[in-house]
């Protein structure tokens, strides 16, 4: 069994509770706040029968290695979700479900990270996959900042990015990167079937063998003096693109 970890903020722990209260160790909690907040939390944790230690703001802070907890942190045991891409990817074909999945290529910053992750469990992705050399891996930023989706999103790590986007070829998943230069938006792109899609870190962009490998390339039309957006809000126009267009 892997060790324990920590997750801290309302949002992060209290999906927790919702969904695996049993894998829960202990959930300390600042006891000098006593908003309406706090009092609701503390109630959801005695009902999920989950331990509460109290805790000064301090404690929280080297518990987390941040002062962003809100007042809240939870030692946890690691739930068990698929185990490979390809697992995944056979159930849903089993479910006769088409897969709709992103793919971040150099993404290292946590809370970009963390804003994708919330973005793609918000609009019904089956997973995240990145290059394990090029991107940030989950950490207790990642979670607080994807407010309990790291904890529900699949999140694969891959050794060879161009290798995996081959094998979902394969599949007869599309693979559609986004570019400033393509001659298409997203919104003139077919993405009801197979898709998996492709967004490069802000200012770089996917990196040259990534963008190869694609079999489409779409960009997201800018009409103010901006030239780009933040990835996470990139996937969100493309992922919620590919929601509406599935009904």
């Amino acid at each position: 069994m892997s060790s324990p970890k920590v997750l801290f903020g309302f949002h992060a722990v209290g999906v927790r509770l919702k969904t695996a209260p049993q894998s829960i160790i202990e959930i300390y909690y600042e006891s000098s706040r006593r908003d309406a907040r706090m009092r609701q939390f503390i109630d959801r944790a005695k009902e999920a029968g989950a331990r509460l230690i109290e805790a000064d703001s301090l404690r929280l802070a080297k518990l987390c290695g941040s002062h962003g907890h809100q007042g809240v942190a939870a030692r946890v045991n690691e739930v068990e979700q698929v185990r490979s891409l390809d697992e995944l990817l056979e159930q849903l074909e089993a479910d006769g479900i088409a897969p709709l999945l992103l793919v971040l290529d150099g993404v290292t910053d946590p809370h970009n990270l963390g804003a994708c992750l919330r973005v793609a469990d918000g609009a019904g992705a089956h997973a995240v996959i990145a290059p394990k050399d090029h991107a940030a891996g989950i950490n207790a930023t990642v979670a607080k900042v994807a407010s309990g989706a790291a904890e529900t999103m699949p999140y694969f790590m891959v050794t060879n990015l161009a290798r995996t986007l081959n094998e979902l070829k394969e599949r007869n998943i599309w693979i559609i990167g986004t570019s400033d230069d393509a001659d298409k938006t997203v919104y003139q792109t077919d993405l009801k079937g197979p898709v998996a899609l492709v967004l490069g870190a802000e200012g770089q962009g996917m990196r040259q063998l990534t963008r190869k490998t694609c079999d489409d390339l779409v960009s997201i039309p800018m009409k103010g003096a901006v030239e780009s957006l933040n990835v996470s809000v990139a996937s969100a126009v493309c992922l919620y693109e590919a929601l509406r267009q599935r009904g």
